[in-house]
C-alpha cells in the first residue's frame, strides 16, 4: 500500500468511528428510532453527501453500531472467562461471565438497549449481525460443554412434550450436549439478559436497593439451572 493509501485508509477509519460516536451521542439523546444522518453529518460539520459515502443509509448507520455493541459486550464476556483461574469451578465461571455483562451494561445503556431493548421500527437487523449477537451464548455454552466434558454436568429435568424440542436445539446449537443442558442454557441466556434489562430500565427500583449480591445471587441460581455444581 503506497503512502497515500495508507494515509486514505487512516482518514477513513478516523472520519467513521467519528461518525459512530456522534451517532452513539444521539442514541443516548434521542433513542435510536429518531437517530438522522443528517443530524450526524450537521454535528460533525459535514456536508450529508460526504456522510453517506460512509454509511449509504440510516440502517447501515445503525446495523454498525449493532455489530459494535454486540461485539463490545461479547469481549467483555470473553475476557471475563479468559480472567478465571483454570482451577475455577463452572459455576465460578458462569457467575464472573454474568457479571461482566451487567458491568459492560449498566457502563453503556443506551448501547445495551439498541441490542437488547425495544426494536427500531422500519429496521430489521442483517445476516451479518447474528455472529456478534452470539459470542455472550457462545461463551456460556463453553462453560456448559467444559463441565459436561470435565468432572460433569447435572442435567435438568425435562418434560416430555418438550423433549423434541429439545433435541432439535441440542442439535442445531450444541450437539455435544445434552438437550435438557441446551434447553436450560438458552432458558438462562434469556433470564440473563431479563435481569439486567430490569435493572438498566430503572425497573428493580423500590424493589431490589443492594443490586450486587442480588445479582451474584441470580447469576448462580441461572449456573444451578443449568445444571452446573456450586462450590461448596
Amino acid at each position: 500500500m503506497s503512502t497515500v493509501q495508507g494515509a486514505r485508509a487512516r482518514a477513513r477509519i478516523e472520519v467513521t468511528a467519528a461518525i459512530k460516536d456522534e451517532a452513539r451521542k444521539q442514541l443516548a439523546t434521542e433513542g435510536a428510532t429518531k437517530l438522522s444522518l443528517r443530524a450526524v453529518a450537521r454535528e460533525l460539520g459535514m456536508v450529508s453527501s460526504a456522510l453517506y459515502r460512509y454509511f449509504p443509509s440510516r440502517d447501515d448507520l445503525l446495523t454498525a453500531l449493532i455489530i459494535d455493541a454486540y461485539d463490545a459486550v461479547g469481549e467483555a464476556a470473553e475476557q471475563a472467562l479468559a480472567k478465571q483461574r483454570k482451577a475455577a469451578s463452572p459455576a465460578a465461571r458462569w457467575t464472573a461471565v454474568c457479571r461482566a455483562v451487567r458491568a459492560w451494561a449498566l457502563a453503556h445503556p443506551h448501547e445495551f438497549t439498541l441490542i437488547y431493548g425495544s426494536s427500531v421500527p422500519g429496521y430489521t437487523a442483517p445476516q451479518e449481525t447474528v455472529g456478534p449477537a452470539a459470542r455472550v451464548g457462545l461463551v456460556l455454552v463453553s462453560i456448559a460443554r467444559d463441565a459436561h466434558h470435565g468432572k460433569g454436568i447435572a442435567p435438568p429435568p425435562l418434560a416430555v412434550p418438550l423433549r423434541a424440542e429439545a433435541e432439535r436445539m441440542a442439535a442445531e446449537l450444541a450437539p455435544d450436549l445434552p438437550p435438557a443442558v441446551v434447553v436450560a442454557l438458552v432458558a438462562a441466556w434469556a433470564q440473563l439478559f431479563g435481569l439486567i434489562l430490569f435493572e438498566v430500565f430503572g425497573q428493580f427500583r423500590r424493589v431490589v436497593e443492594d443490586r450486587d449480591p442480588f445479582f451474584t445471587h441470580a447469576a448462580e441460581q441461572l449456573a444451578r439451572s443449568v445444571g452446573l455444581v456450586l462450590p461448596a
